[in-house]
C-alpha cells in the first residue's frame, strides 16, 4: 500500500526505526514526493537538536525490478554507500507498508540484496555481498563490505577514545580524500566486542552493520577460520550476528543478522 499520509515535500511524513542502536529516518518515497537533491533538508532531518534526529535517512522507492529501491543518505545529508542496518530496517519497512511478507530481494547502492524476516517484523537477516579481497594496513585489515571499513584489533576497548583515535585514522593521508570507517574489535572469547567511528556521520555510533561484517570477516582471515561461520557481536546498542562461508580466499553467503524496531513516526514541517 501508499502511505497517502502526507504528499507535502516540505511536511514529510517519517518514520523512525532503530537497529542494535544505529538509528535512521525513513520516507516512502513511492510516489516521488521527497526532494532527495537537497542535501541540506536531509541534513535538517538528522540533525539531533533541530531535526528528527538520525545517523542517517532511507527513502524506499519503487523499481521495475525489485520490490523496492533503497536510497541511503549519511547525516551530513550526502548520498551515502551501502548500510548494513539501514538495509534491515528498510526491510522491516518494507514489511510494515505491506509490501513484502517474509522474504524480499531489493536494490541498494552496492546491488541487490535478499533478505528475510520474521512474521513479527522484529528481526531481519539480510544477505550482503560477496567479499574477494582484503588488504592490510600495518596491522589493520582494510576491505569493503558495500562500505569502506578499516578493522584495528585492540584490547580494552571499553576505556578506549574511539571518537578520538578513530577521526584520526579517518582523516590521515591515506583516506582523507574518500573517508572510511573505523571499527575497533576487542576478541571476547565467545564473542566480539565491537565500536565504529563512521564517515559521513563524523563521530561513533551506536552500531555499524556493513562494520561489524566487515570486522567478522577480517578476524575469520586473521584467526584462518574456514568453513561456514558464525560470529556473535557485541555492540553499544545491542547484539548482532554474522554468518558467511570462507573457503580460504573468498566469503561468500555473507549475512548480517539482528533486530529492527520502529520506533515512532510523524511528521516534519520546514
Amino acid at each position: 500500500m501508499l502511505n497517502t499520509k502526507n504528499n507535502d515535500p516540505l511536511k514529510p511524513h517519517f518514520y523512525k526505526y532503530q537497529g542494535a542502536g544505529n538509528d535512521f529516518v525513513l520516507i516512502d518515497n513511492r510516489r516521488q514526493t521527497f526532494e532527495y537533491k537537497d542535501n541540506n533538508l536531509v541534513y535538517q532531518l538528522c540533525d539531533r537538536r533541530f531535526g528528527v534526529g538520525a545517523d542517517g535517512l532511507m527513502l524506499l522507492q519503487n523499481h521495475s525490478e525489485y520490490d523496492f529501491e533503497m536510497l541511503y543518505f549519511n547525516a551530513d545529508g550526502k548520498l551515502g554507500s551501502m548500510c548494513g542496518n539501514g538495509g534491515r530496517c528498510i526491510v522491516a519497512f518494507a514489511k510494515h507498508l505491506g509490501i513484502i511478507d517474509t522474504q524480499t530481494n531489493f536494490l541498494a547502492v552496492d546491488g541487490p540484496h535478499y533478505a528475510k524476516i520474521t512474521a513479527k517484523g522484529d528481526w531481519v537477516d539480510l544477505q550482503m555481498i560477496d567479499v574477494h579481497q582484503i588488504s592490510r594496513d600495518g596491522e589493520a585489515y582494510v576491505l569493503n563490505t558495500g562500505s569502506p571499513h578499516y578493522v584495528e584489533q585492540v584490547t580494552e576497548l571499553k576505556e578506549m577514545d574511539v571518537f578520538k583515535k578513530g577521526k584520526k585514522i579517518r582523516n590521515n593521508t591515506t583516506y582523507k580524500k574518500e573517508g572510511i570507517n573505523v571499527n575497533f574489535v576487542e576478541d571476547k572469547g565467545d564473542h566480539l566486542f565491537v565500536r565504529t567511528f563512521e564517515r559521513g556521520v563524523e563521530d561513533e555510533t551506536f552500531a555499524c552493520g556493513t562494520g561489524v561484517t566487515a570486522v567478522a570477516l577480517a578476524m575469520a582471515k586473521k584467526n584462518e577460520k574456514t568453513g561456514n561461520q558464525v560470529t556473535e557481536i557485541e555492540v553499544l546498542g545491542g547484539n548482532l550476528r554474522v554468518g558467511f562461508n570462507y573457503d580460504g580466499n573468498d566469503f561468500t553467503k555473507v549475512f548480517l543478522c539482528g533486530p529492527a524496531e520502529l520506533v515512532f513516526e510523524g511528521n516534519v514541517k520546514f
